[in-house]
C-alpha cells in the first residue's frame, strides 16, 4: 500500500505523529507537506493527494487540517474520490468497510494525536466488505461519469 499524506498549517502535528505509524507499519507514503506555522491554503495540499489518489499513484490518501472540514470538501472535489472526514473509530471502520473511502480527513483541533493514530490505523487495516456495498459504490461512480461536465 502507498499513502499520499498532506496537512496544512492546522494540522502539522497530527500529520507528522501519522507518518510515524506509517512507518511503524512499514506503509510507504509521499508526503506533501505543510511545514510552515504560517496560513496556507488548505486546497494546495488536499489537491494534490486526492489527484494522486484518483489517478493511482497511491492507494490511499490522508489529511489534516484544523477541523478536517475543508480537506475533506476539496479532496471530495476530485472525480473517484470518497473522502471520509472522521473523528472516532467508529466511524473509520465503518467507512471502509461500507463506503470503500479512499481518502481519510481528520481535524487536528478536534482530536488529538493518539486518537488520530488508532482512527488512522484502523482505517488503514480494514478492507471493504464489497457486496451490497460495492452496488452503492459503483452507483456514485456511474453518477461522476454521467455527471463529469456538470
Amino acid at each position: 500500500m502507498k499513502v499520499a499524506i498532506a496537512s496544512d498549517h492546522g494540522g502539522i502535528t497530527i500529520r507528522k505523529e501519522i507518518i510515524n505509524l506509517l512507518e511503524e507499519l512499514n506503509i510507504e507514503y509521499v508526503d506533501f507537506g505543510c511545514d510552515c506555522s504560517t496560513s496556507v491554503d488548505y486546497p494546495d495540499y488536499a489537491i494534490p493527494v486526492a489527484e494522486k489518489v484518483a489517478n493511482g499513484e497511491a492507494d490511499r490518501g490522508i489529511l489534516i487540517c484544523g477541523t478536517g472540514i475543508g480537506m475533506s470538501i476539496c479532496a471530495n472535489k476530485v472525480m473517484g474520490i470518497r473522502c471520509a472526514l472522521v473523528h472516532d473509530v467508529f466511524s473509520a471502520k465503518a467507512t471502509r468497510e461500507h463506503n470503500d473511502s479512499n481518502v481519510l480527513a481528520m481535524g487536528e483541533r478536534v482530536i488529538g494525536p493518539g486518537l488520530a493514530r488508532e482512527i488512522a490505523k484502523v482505517w488503514l487495516t480494514t478492507p471493504f466488505e464489497g457486496g451490497r456495498h460495492e452496488t452503492r459504490i459503483n452507483k456514485i461512480k456511474v453518477f461522476e461519469e454521467k455527471n463529469l461536465y456538470l
